[in-house]
């Protein structure tokens, strides 16, 4: 019996590959299904689980948030990361020509995930520089941040704590940031020179981004072993440090307590679906890109739960750590939670190095929150410059390596320019720059490419319905058609409603040109949408439908009969005999390889 069923699995991995066919030659794999995992995870818990979600939690309700959160998470989350990766691991190509296969007509939604997966990463680097700042810094016998006894602090308005009401003081660790780390100008307008300390450490952050994935999988495989578990030993020894402090518990309580009414709030529900939807990284095409790289047999079901599940459980840890020191800072200042809590990098780089300046022993918890930080980061940066270097080799790859020889050297070509063009976020006004890019590109152009996005992958779904004989479960049927894309139309509506300009703290306001610059940076990923779309149609006849499920070129529709028999595979659906028996001498593989049997096409539909 046993020898029987290695046979039949053998015949299987055969029909897999002969499926899969030229797409999957010389294509590097992950060495271990858990480096895949451990990389998505690193990607999809990053600093916003830490900043974003605790105060998103408490300003929405508490406990009761959680409703909403975990409903958007099974009806949005779980359903388009599982489509993602169906999508990167059938095709086995990055984000732009895995999505150009799937929706012709939209294939600039695939360029447009690249181009914001490369504007975000080049400022995103910036913070890891900040990061490594404070930690070269946090050894000092006496925090630096701890005192208004410094060259840097302005002594009429340095408070040596959280100054409450006052709002003409600052706390001796907001002063820290403004004034040594950023050297802050009066606005964008003032550049004022380059911070020559962060430039150092802006190199530095690109040379250990470049050290951790210039082998590609194989070496960010091994580094994510290390970058991806680390910080839950600081969160859980953080978490047994703060819950030991006096009024931590009030700060716990502040996070978790349900406030009910908050549900009946439509922006509760809009923030919880968009919190779903930005923290696992949906739209950036890093899911897509890391998922190619899976061996064709992979469960990527399991692996999803996985992703998902860990993602959210680690923002809700994050949330315990954050407000048990709140709480504790509200105790020691007699101040109500609400003045101390924040989000944002103020949350970090503000508030938490004021916890430390008070707590025991600060020269050990700063160093390692900062580290923690820095690994955070670095795994979402790990990805979003792979989406990049990933979308270059599938589409120029050979001609590239004709001229640079070596894959290494387009890496290094690829973080050199991110280097470059973070270079204004370090000047003495870069942090006006970094806020205007931030708010165009993570806020305002996200969600148009979101939306775009869950379209074109939902055209899969539209495709399997036409040409399967047996469609998905319910769960994933309503999730793909109606759920998913309802909720990021929702979200996208919410964010031209309450669009407001970009803001820096609660008083500097942007000068229009600087507004102008802002919506350029928008359009410089939205504009791929309608260019694909226009060159599509121009070069194809016929309907609009038309044009998004067939290509000019006999080559590329055999290509797309393969990948739908491919897709049934991986999500598990069958194919009735006539529909399967039609569809399988389109298969360009079968012009190449062995023909099969009567069993073998049993075998390829039970698989």
């Amino acid at each position: 019996m046993l020898k029987k069923k290695n046979k039949m699995k053998s015949r299987r991995l055969k029909i897999i590959n002969c499926l899969l066919g030229h797409a999957t030659t010389g294509r590097a794999t992950w060495g271990r299904r858990l480096e895949f995992v451990l990389a998505s995870v690193g990607y999809a818990v990053g600093l916003g689980n830490v900043w974003r979600f605790p105060y998103l939690c408490y300003r929405s309700g508490g406990g009761a948030f959680l409703v909403p959160y975990f409903l958007m998470l099974f009806l949005c989350g779980i359903p388009l990361l599982f489509m993602e990766f169906a999508i990167g691991q059938y095709t086995r190509l990055g984000p732009v020509h895995a999505l150009a296969q799937v929706c012709p007509l939209l294939k600039g939604v695939g360029i447009a995930t690249v181009v914001i997966s490369f504007v975000l990463c080049t400022y995103y680097n910036v913070l890891m520089s900040w990061a490594l700042y404070y930690f070269f810094n946090s050894f000092q016998e006496k925090l630096p941040w701890q005192s208004c006894n410094n060259t840097w602090n302005a002594m009429g308005n340095c408070s040596s704590g959280f100054p409450g009401n006052a709002t003409h003081l600052q706390s001796a660790s907001q002063q820290y940031f403004h004034h040594r780390l950023l050297e802050i100008t009066n606005g964008i307008e003032e550049a004022g020179g380059l911070r020559w300390e962060l430039f150092g450490l802006l190199i530095l952050t690109w040379a250990i981004v470049y050290l951790c994935i210039f082998k590609g999988v194989k070496s960010t495989g091994k580094v994510v072993y290390f970058t991806a578990t680390f910080p839950y030993f600081i969160l859980f020894a953080l978490l047994i440090n703060n819950v030991q402090l006096p009024g931590a518990k009030n700060g716990i309580l502040y996070f978790i307590k349900p406030n009910w009414n908050k549900l009946l709030e439509v922006q509760v529900w809009v923030n919880a679906a968009a919190q779903i939807f930005n923290s696992i990284g949906i739209g950036f095409g890093s899911m897509i890109s890391m998922a190619s790289y899976n061996k064709f047999n992979n469960n990527i079901l399991r692996d999803t739960l996985i992703v998902s599940l860990v993602n959210s459980a680690t923002s809700i840890l994050a949330g315990f750590v954050i407000f048990s020191a709140i709480g504790y800072m509200a105790h020691i200042h007699n101040l109500p939670v609400d003045n101390i809590a924040t989000d944002g990098p103020g949350l970090v780089f503000v508030v938490y190095p004021e916890v430390f300046s008070t707590m025991p022993l600060p020269q050990v918890w700063a160093p390692l929150f900062f580290f923690m930080l820095l690994c955070l980061g670095l795994d979402s940066q790990f990805a979003m410059v792979e989406v990049a270097v990933t979308s270059i080799m599938d589409g120029f790859g050979p001609k590239l390596l004709r001229i640079l020889k070596r894959q290494e050297l387009i890496v290094l070509c690829v973080c050199v320019m991110g280097f470059l063009l973070g270079i204004p976020h370090i000047t003495k006004g870069g942090i006006y720059v970094f806020q205007l890019m931030d708010h165009y590109t993570a806020v305002v152009s996200l969600m148009f490419l979101a939306f775009f996005e869950v379209i074109a992958v939902c055209w899969i779904f539209v495709i399997s319905c036409r040409m399967l004989g047996k469609a998905p479960n319910v769960y994933f049927r309503s999730c793909w058609m109606v759920f998913s894309p309802m909720l990021v139309l929702c979200i996208l509506i919410s964010c031209i409603v309450q669009y407001t300009p970009a803001r820096y703290g609660k008083s500097y306001t942007y000068p229009v040109w600087a507004e102008v610059v802002g919506w350029g940076i928008s359009l410089v990923s939205i504009v791929w949408i309608p260019l694909g779309a226009l060159h599509e149609i121009c070069r194809n006849k016929g309907s609009l439908l038309q044009v998004s499920l067939h290509s000019l070129n006999q080559t590329q529709v055999t290509d797309t009969y393969t990948h739908i028999l491919v897709l049934t595979v991986i999500l598990g659906l069958t194919l009735s005999n006539a529909l399967f028996e039609s569809i399988l001498p389109s298969c360009g593989c079968f012009k190449h390889y062995i023909q099969f049997s009567a069993t073998d096409l049993k075998i390829i539909r039970l698989v």
